[in-house]
């Protein structure tokens, strides 16, 4: 890929990194931006994800830069906010706050807010935000405590993984699966394109 522009994914989740990897792209780096995620009093859950995705790329933007290995390289990042009506579900740090996230959950519909921001070679950014809709079935006690003991929701925006255990919980989603997962494939490879990156380029050598 002689020519081509580096990319750094500026993110420490690794089901981003799996979800480019799923489609044939390989970050030349990886720079997680560490940041304070808190919502702002009253901040909106859209708003909010699309507050850190870009205060996230302008921190990791800086820190390549400074690398000569990543000077002028894609930055990409990208969060992810849960959120019931205007209630935003952070990442539960106690079994507690894991229930009371499932609790709310149970038997409604919520929304997956995901942003994600590319610092071009130019050092413009590029952003798009991602709204998906999805629907949990009613959850028993018991379905709680099983999914609470699995330990799955550790570090996981509105402590739940669409991609492990608790999608057997999910009767309908509407939007992006990706985008649930934490990084939307298809706006992620629209705004690589748009900057020359040749997003298709390892797919003949992918495994059948």
């Amino acid at each position: 890929m002689s020519g081509r522009p580096k990319l750094v994914l500026a993110s420490a989740s690794p089901r981003r990194l799996a979800l480019l990897q799923q489609v044939g792209i390989e970050p030349d780096a990886l720079r997680p931006a560490d940041i304070d995620e808190s919502p702002a009093k009253g901040e909106q859950p859209r708003t909010l994800a699309k507050r850190l995705a870009r205060t996230k790329v302008e921190i990791a933007m800086r820190a390549a830069d400074r690398d000569p290995e990543t000077a002028g390289a894609l930055v990409l990042t990208a969060d992810t906010v849960v959120a019931v009506g205007r209630r935003i579900l952070g990442k539960p740090e106690t079994v507690e706050e894991a229930f009371a996230c499932l609790r709310l959950l149970s038997g409604r519909s919520h929304k997956v807010f995901t942003s994600i921001c590319l610092a071009t070679g130019d050092r413009s950014i590029r952003q798009r935000l991602i709204e998906t809709r999805v629907r949990f079935k009613r959850l028993s006690r018991q379905e709680m405590e099983a999914y609470i003991a699995s330990g799955e929701w550790r570090g996981k925006a509105g402590g739940y993984a669409i991609q492990g255990l608790a999608g057997g919980f999910v009767v309908k989603l509407v939007g992006s699966y990706s985008s649930v997962v934490g990084l939307p494939l298809y706006e992620t490879m629209s705004l690589l394109a748009g900057e020359s990156y040749p997003v298709h380029h390892d797919w003949p050598n992918a495994p059948a």
